[in-house]
């Protein structure tokens, strides 16, 4: 009989979050495959380590393996917070392909601490309003919800960004203390924020996203069966594809939800597309600014994200 592996799996999502019914369907896959050789307990909702520390506590084995997003400890990862830049990503399956082959290729240190299973992230963040905006000029002056480097975004605009988590959104938009929100369409739904908005802007050009990880502790991986691991590795290359693919199906439903409420969805042309784009640059060069700092090459970076996001939105842009 082989020797029975216990492992932890800490995710920051909600049980109730189809993204972190995707990582529980994983652990149970992987178990499944292990012919029960492998137990893997699932402590969502932030439960055994919260979003902030999900990854120290990977690295330092709280948990074996934990997923959360990069953002949630912005200034440790200088390489990959790059991915999450508004660099125009038309959907969840892209964004989740680049992030991971972004990873693959340019094997960032900042991640040699732990073994890296696969990453994922999430479809455009578009801007989404109580009044319609149809051009870069309506936003002047408007109270955006926004966070981290949506924030950025938001400032570059001309409007004012407010920091705030995405439970305290739907109110905030509600009693007026925004009036609107960045945010991927799923938001809509998977947080009712349909309700309480009228118009998403569909600023693809400058769609952002935000990258997620699932990793495991780099001691526990050493100590694996080999045919364990490959086990876990083959999974785990297959899960990518289940992310995005939920990625873009919580995008539709919250697109189907906020129409079905009478809000409206309006589509900006090219040429207002690119003002969107052209203000939202000094961003991306101060990215590669702050990163030259850092001894990363920031130019060859955006560069190859950028490859990428053409690669596959030809292959999911349908």
């Amino acid at each position: 009989m082989a020797r029975p592996v216990n492992l932890t799996y800490s995710i920051f999502f909600p049980p109730t979050h189809e993204q972190c019914k995707a990582g529980v369907l994983w652990a149970k896959e992987v178990e499944k495959r292990s012919n029960g050789t492998v137990k893997i307990t699932v402590f969502p909702g932030g439960t055994l380590t919260n979003a902030n520390q999900c990854y120290e506590g990977v690295e330092n084995g709280i948990s074996d393996i934990g997923m959360s997003c990069f953002a949630y400890n912005r200034g440790r990862f200088p390489m990959m917070e790059a991915i999450d830049l508004p660099l125009g990503y038309p959907n969840g399956q892209t964004a989740t392909h680049v992030a991971n082959e972004f990873y693959t290729t340019f094997q960032p240190k900042e991640l040699a601490g732990v073994k890296v299973l696969y990453l994922h992230a999430h479809g455009p963040g578009l801007l989404h309003t109580k009044q319609a905006v149809k051009s870069i000029d309506d936003l002047k002056g408007m109270k955006i919800r926004s966070t981290g480097l949506s924030a950025k975004v938001v400032e570059v605009l001309g409007a004012i960004p407010v920091a705030m988590p995405q439970p305290s959104t739907y109110e905030a938009l509600q009693k007026g203390v925004v009036e609107g929100t960045f945010a991927p369409i799923e938001t809509l739904k998977g947080w009712r924020q349909a309700e309480v908005i009228k118009y998403t802007t569909g600023c693809y050009s400058i769609g952002y996203t935000t990258a997620m990880f699932v990793v495991m502790n780099r001691n526990k991986w050493n100590s694996l069966p080999k045919k364990i691991q490959s086990i876990i590795q083959q999974v785990s290359e297959e899960w990518v594809n289940v992310h995005g693919d939920i990625w873009d199906k919580v995008d539709i439903e919250g697109q189907n939800y906020t129409l079905s409420l009478g809000n409206e969805f309006i589509q900006i042309d090219n040429n207002e597309q690119q003002r969107w784009e052209t203000a939202v640059e000094p961003i991306i060069q101060n990215y590669i600014t702050e990163s030259g700092k850092k001894n990363i090459d920031g130019s060859k970076v955006i560069s190859g994200l950028r490859q990428l996001i053409d690669k596959y939105s030809k292959i999911y842009l349908k």
